[in-house]
């Protein structure tokens, strides 16, 4: 039976504490993601009610509607953020994302199209999506990328359109995307150590991604995120490296756990789990902090005391957050995939190209988010199941 919050305004002080925002700014949407959250992080199942009360006390002029049941899983998941690959195709090789042999391409005509990825964002928008990711891939090799990134900035209710990208080609297109819509930025770095770049993915570039990194911050795009995997004998040595990155630049540099996909000879010996890698760090700052996330981040957040930048660290092995995931991807070939770790799909472009309706279209995928498990396998279980590569997924 469902609990009663002690207070129906808790969610809210929790939120305003959270965040730093003005009271003003929150919406109750984002309460109510929040509410979910807390529900989550307590184990105790709150009375929607609590809900409805905040919501008529104080949002009585905003138009409210409620979030789609076809984004909704069945632990009470609200999916607002999808990440959309744009491109099976890299300049890159990393060894963590593509398997040494290279893969098989799709052919052109098994991959969306630009108008089939548009009406797809416009549809998931339309149902409560807020933030859309466009990954590869390498996103940037797309020829019509600034246009299709103008469609999509357009769609309205979409309030962050954000990239994920190697750097090598982004700063000759970085001034046309951020005209396009594109307003938040990661930029994939493992070293900084230009040999060891060439090593790590098989292709020169160093200089380049340092390059797209500046121009990004002379642009605005601040923070903006560095995204670092780590690996056991191969970079573990530059983590301090990195955080000093943040002491002059407004940089969030993310430290991501090496994780198990296929072809990527993932192996528990080059594992690194994010507090050894805080308890490296804090040898060298003894002060780092722990800051407030956000409802539904990845990434657990630090700063080292006076520093301009911050860190964090993402660790979907060692401590997984799978009961805060609101993420959906659409992989280049157009099937929707629930979690990243689950070998589960469907197809949306064949849906699409069969004529179906949006409502069935809503079902198909109310029913895949409906199957979504409560969490991953954990990692030494991920690492024998059958999965796509990470350049097939999108990340």
């Amino acid at each position: 039976m469902a609990r009663v919050c002690r207070s129906t305004m808790s969610c809210f002080y929790r939120l305003f504490r959270s965040s730093f925002r003005s009271p003003l700014k929150i919406t109750y949407q984002m309460v109510r993601e929040q509410h979910v959250k807390s529900s989550v992080q307590t184990g105790v199942q709150y009375a929607d009610k609590d809900l409805q009360k905040t919501k008529h006390k104080y949002f009585k002029d905003e138009e409210v509607k409620d979030f789609s049941e076809f984004l909704t899983d069945s632990f009470g998941r609200q999916h607002s953020y999808l990440r959309i690959s744009l491109s099976e195709r890299c300049n890159l090789r990393c060894q963590y994302c593509m398997p040494e042999e290279g893969i098989q391409l799709s052919p052109k005509d098994e991959l969306l199209s630009s108008e089939e990825i548009i009406r797809l964002a416009k549809l998931f928008v339309q149902e409560g999506v807020t933030k859309i990711r466009l990954t590869g891939g390498e996103p940037l090799v797309r020829k019509d990328i600034v246009e299709l990134c103008g469609e999509l900035g357009k769609i309205e209710g979409l309030e962050t359109l954000a990239m994920t990208t190697n750097g090598i080609t982004l700063s000759r297109k970085l001034p046309h995307l951020k005209k396009a819509g594109v307003n938040l930025l990661n930029v994939s770095l493992d070293t900084l150590v230009p040999q060891k770049f060439e090593f790590i993915t098989r292709r020169k570039g160093w200089h380049k991604v340092m390059e797209a990194i500046d121009s990004a911050l002379d642009l605005g795009y601040e923070p903006l995120k560095v995204n670092c995997v780590v690996m056991k004998g191969l970079n573990e040595d530059e983590i301090c490296d990195f955080v000093a990155l943040t002491e002059n630049k407004a940089v969030d540099v993310r430290f991501i756990e090496y994780m198990p996909f296929d072809g990527n000879k993932w192996n528990v010996n080059k594992f690194v789990s994010y507090k050894d890698m805080l308890n490296l760090i804090k040898e060298r700052w003894p002060i780092v902090e722990r800051l407030q996330d956000h409802p539904n981040d990845t990434s657990k957040a630090y700063k080292v005391a006076g520093f301009r930048g911050q860190l964090g660290f993402i660790t979907s092995m060692s401590e997984n957050f799978c009961g805060s995931c609101n993420r959906l991807r659409i992989t280049a070939d157009g099937n929707l995939k629930v979690c990243l770790f689950g070998n589960s799909e469907v197809s949306l472009r064949d849906a699409l190209r069969s004529g179906t309706s949006t409502d069935e279209l809503l079902q198909i995928i109310g029913a895949a988010v409906g199957r979504k498990k409560k969490q991953h396998a954990g990692m030494l279980n991920i690492a024998k199941q059958k999965n796509r590569p990470m350049i097939l997924i999108g990340g």
